[in-house]
């Protein structure tokens, strides 16, 4: 069955609940899951002569990031689940291809992923995140859709 689950996450409900499924799994294979959260960061006007900077400043996408590895981490302990979570730099690359590309880096069996179900104009003009995901890699995709009406109670809290 799977071994290595893979998951995407990003602090919103409906990574949460595809976090969860993934948990889910993992404990019925025994799998390990390894949860990735992408950071994009925005273009910037560089001075070129100012030279190199060590660190980059902290930015609310890294700070959002952060927040849902701890998140993720606490998952994963409260389960007793064996999982890795970790963030991700898009520096300039769509989100999708960052996700298959580190899929592939961890040998995924499964990919675990949530979706806002948005449709019509909305899914046109906003494009979605786990349909290129799909489109793009060869493993199997787990979508797991949310629902705003729907209540959502978190498993194992």
């Amino acid at each position: 069955m799977y071994k290595r689950i893979f998951t995407a996450i990003d602090g919103s409900e409906s990574a949460q609940r595809a976090l969860d499924e993934a948990v889910k799994l993992a404990q019925v294979t025994d799998a390990t899951v390894t949860a990735v959260c992408v950071v994009q960061h925005a273009a910037k006007l560089v001075d070129v002569g100012a030279g190199f900077v060590d660190e980059p400043p902290t930015t609310a996408a890294s700070e959002a990031a952060t927040a849902a590895l701890e998140q993720a981490e606490e998952r994963f302990r409260q389960a007793r689940v064996k999982g890795v979570a970790r963030a991700v730099d898009a520096w300039g690359e769509d989100v999708a291809s960052v996700l298959s590309r580190a899929a592939d880096e961890c040998e995924a069996d499964l990919i675990v992923i949530g979706t806002h179900g948005r449709r019509g104009w909305r899914r046109m003009l906003l494009g979605s995140v786990a349909e290129s995901l799909v489109r793009m890699t060869e493993v199997p995709v787990l979508l797991v859709r949310h629902d705003p009406d729907a209540e959502y109670i978190p498993s194992g809290l």
